[in-house]
């Protein structure tokens, strides 16, 4: 069964033109080709990367929080409550109200302070913001060199300035050192995204994140095994233009720095429209859909290549309706740009109502003792 499931799934049909096959990317007179298993070599570097990132957040990423002044807010600690404790973790993390009024009975506490240990409750799971500004700057390094790694190895490729060079002599394309560690390192790169996603901080687009970890290394193994790997370099070069923008305007919105994060957030909303909903799919997208149909007739690979750069397209489409949200909110002046994905620590209008409850009491459980400061009434949050 396994021996007829491999036959199957290698078929030269299925992967190369008419006329095409394996025998064509075999290495002879002094020339490499890319093959199928040397993409085993990318599990030891996605292993490597999951070590060195934890070394960077420990360290590097601590520093330069220091440096620029990241502050964790101090949050209060929801009082133990075997009943309550009990309900969140096994029932409902947020009960109806009908099921506060039972906790209640059982409790012996009120609306209100059932309302509030819940909310403090929710809050002690969301990731703080020094476990963000960790994450958001080691992918900034990665982004931001590979960025300039992938530059620097297409700069002098014709390939980078006329889109046609990417087929010129397919599928008998020659490896170069640079495509063969830049192809390795980017998908050990999203490799250990993927192995570390559970770990990470988890966003609204949760489920999209999944899916374009998953295109993409399905994306860059397949182009590599069908030697697409001039396809492959530039569709990897636009995706890490704008990346390393975004987890810099994250960095210094964690860090306070408004002004900055905005005018680097609005930098990044123009240079992810111009590469991804337009460089992209009319001129990448286009090359790798209209053109090589007049050089071979369609074929399996053919079509599940463009398919992953549809999907790839769809995400665009989706964040791009998140980045201009976003944009729409700072253009009145707000504050900061807030990321549409986060998900907002209940610290506002949740607050308000405290405040309220306890200026009515006489208790001295005021807003300073309660860890909130009643100045962050108009204050928008921002991921990834």
């Amino acid at each position: 069964m396994l021996s007829r499931l491999s036959e199957w799934f290698w078929n030269e049909r299925l992967w190369f033109p008419e006329g095409l096959g394996w025998a064509d990317l075999e290495d002879r007179d002094g020339l490499t080709y890319a093959k199928a298993s040397d993409l085993w070599v990318s599990l030891p570097i996605a292993l490597a990367f999951l070590i060195i990132r934890q070394i960077f957040e420990r360290t590097v990423a601590i520093q330069l929080a220091a440096a620029l002044g990241v502050k964790e807010k101090v949050r209060v600690q929801a009082a133990h409550n075997p009943t309550l404790e009990s309900y969140f973790r096994i029932t409902n993390k947020n009960p109806k109200q009908s099921e506060i009024e039972s906790l209640g009975k059982k409790t012996g506490y009120s609306e209100s302070q059932i309302h509030r240990w819940f909310r403090r409750r929710r809050n002690e799971e969301r990731p703080n913001k020094m476990k963000k500004f960790r994450e958001a700057s080691w992918r900034f390094t990665f982004y931001l060199l590979a960025f300039i790694a992938g530059l620097a190895a297409l700069i002098d490729k014709p390939w980078l300035y006329t889109m046609k060079e990417m087929w010129a002599g397919f599928p008998m394309m020659t490896l170069l050192p640079s495509q063969y560690w830049y192809y390795m390192i980017e998908l050990g790169f999203y490799m250990s995204l993927l192995f570390s996603v559970a770990s990470d901080v988890k966003r609204k687009d949760f489920k999209e994140q999944i899916v374009h970890h998953v295109a993409t290394i399905l994306l860059i193994s397949f182009s590599w095994c069908v030697n697409y790997i001039r396809a492959g370099t530039l569709i990897m070069l636009v995706h890490d233009a704008s990346d390393y923008l975004l987890e810099s305007a994250k960095m210094f919105n964690y860090a306070g720095w408004r002004k900055a994060c905005n005018y680097i957030f609005i930098v990044f909303a123009v240079i992810f429209i111009i590469t991804r909903l337009v460089i992209f799919p009319f001129w990448i997208l286009h090359c790798t859909w209209v053109y090589p149909v007049t050089v071979y007739p369609p074929f399996f690979g053919y079509y599940f290549f463009n398919g992953l750069l549809f999907v790839l397209q769809c995400l665009h489409i989706f964040w791009a309706v998140l980045i201009l949200r976003m944009a729409i909110k700072f253009l009145p002046g707000n504050d900061i740009v807030e990321d549409e994905r986060s998900d907002r620590e209940e610290t506002d209008t949740e607050d308000d109502e405290e405040e309220q409850e306890d200026r009515k009491a006489p208790v001295k459980n005021g807003p300073v003792q309660n860890g909130h400061s009643p100045l962050n009434n108009n204050h928008h949050r921002k991921n990834e």
